[in-house]
């Protein structure tokens, strides 16, 4: 379900403990509520499997979606 309203571009950043990733999403400011951007259930879920991936630390799958920063040992 297409949620009506102006389509734009939003950064987010998913966070680990071994890395960050940051890439470009698609947001939605409803014609019906134009307080704020939402996304949409496939964002949100594209979203989580981000996190997941930066969870599980699969920098290379990462590196396939967005910019990836990965912390270094000291």
């Amino acid at each position: 379900m297409l949620v009506k309203g102006q389509r734009l571009n939003v950064p987010k950043w998913i966070h680990s403990d071994l890395c960050a990733i940051h890439v470009e999403v698609e947001a939605v400011i409803p014609d019906e509520d134009p307080s704020e951007p939402c996304f949409e259930p496939n964002v949100v879920k594209y979203l989580d499997q981000l996190q997941e991936l930066a969870n599980a630390g699969d920098v290379e799958e990462l590196e396939k979606h967005g910019t990836v920063y990965v912390r270094r040992s000291a």
